[in-house]
């Protein structure tokens, strides 16, 4: 059956660079744009968080906090359901839950025993989820900054954490080839994904219908699955990401793509149903380690490594 899908591509409409923002001193982490739409967050090396709002118009963003407090490097950054509050991750082996509007700490969520590699909210932002270097999974509340549950997740690093839509299933990934889902409220393990060879699992989010998990992979592959039958229905290939933990996400603002970052420098989007690379984004001059897409306006966002340590702000032509 042909697939309907060369009116797409053709209508496609290139993304171009709109904005660098140069707040950070050392390499970025992560971006990530608010649930709201109306910040954009983004995480470093130099120890710091910040965030940028949106003008009115769209058009620009400018620097709005900055979050100081950890004692090493931040390696992510996730804001909570109704964007008043910010979780990060550090090497200092702990997470920091702050109130975004004004910049202050509420709470410290101290456990891990070695980095916090990676942290989400679930949808109701009443738990927080992290992994870690410990190879554990850690369930927090957030009103008491409790850990509540500690899963033996890995055998290997935990490099991405994610909830799906309702809150009820959490989706972890490590170096140790496996992205397992497990039950959020029992803490068991409810699946185990394998494919045929097992490279080291980089990232994994889930699809906004959640649905499907998008999972990274250390053979410069990036995979979408059914996690329900536990088959992988497409593969997206063409970047370049074999050492460093690279995010991806899914672009549903005007047609339903996927985009990575990629240690080419550039970002790459392919149409999510042909696989196809629609566009190749160039500006860094690091490898793009993380993207984010705007929950509503066509605006992607990317950051980079440490001789770029930029953010920028991508926005397609009107």
């Amino acid at each position: 059956m042909e697939e309907p899908m060369e009116t797409e591509s053709s209508d496609y409409k290139p993304y171009t660079l709109s904005q660098t923002l140069t707040g950070h001193s050392s390499a970025i982490s992560c971006v990530k744009f608010s649930s709201d739409g109306r910040l954009l967050g983004s995480s470093s090396a130099d120890k710091t968080i910040r965030t940028y709002s949106i003008s009115s118009d769209d058009s620009s963003f400018t620097p709005a906090q900055t979050f100081d407090g950890h004692s090493q490097g931040v390696s992510d950054l996730a804001f909570s359901a109704d964007s008043r509050f910010m979780v990060s991750a550090s090497d200092d082996k702990t997470l920091r839950l702050w109130d975004v509007e004004s910049g202050a700490l509420i709470k410290t969520l101290r456990g891990h025993t070695n980095y916090v590699f990676c942290a989400n909210f679930n949808p109701q932002s009443n738990m927080i989820v992290s992994g870690s270097f410990d190879e554990t999974v850690r369930i927090w509340d957030v009103k008491t900054g409790k850990c509540l549950k500690v899963l033996p997740a890995h055998s290997d690093p935990v490099t991405a954490v994610d909830f799906n839509r309702d809150g009820s299933i959490i989706v972890s990934s490590s170096y140790d080839g496996l992205c397992r889902t497990w039950d959020a409220s029992t803490g068991h393990c409810t699946k185990t994904l394998i494919d045929d060879e097992n490279p080291p699992v980089s990232f994994v989010k889930f699809s906004p219908n959640g649905k499907f998990i998008l999972v990274g992979t250390l053979d410069n592959t990036l995979r979408l699955w059914n996690f329900q039958t536990g088959k992988c229905l497409k593969t997206y290939t063409g970047h370049k990401s074999s050492k460093f933990c690279i995010s991806s996400t899914f672009s549903v603002t005007n047609g339903k793509y996927i985009v990575s970052g990629s240690e080419d420098h550039c970002l790459y989007l392919w149409e999510l149903q042909s696989r196809k690379i629609v566009q190749k984004l160039e500006g860094h001059t690091d490898t793009v380690i993380s993207v984010s897409c705007h929950p509503e306006k066509n605006i992607i966002a990317s950051g980079a490594l440490g001789s770029d340590k930029t953010v920028k702000i991508w926005t397609q032509e009107k």
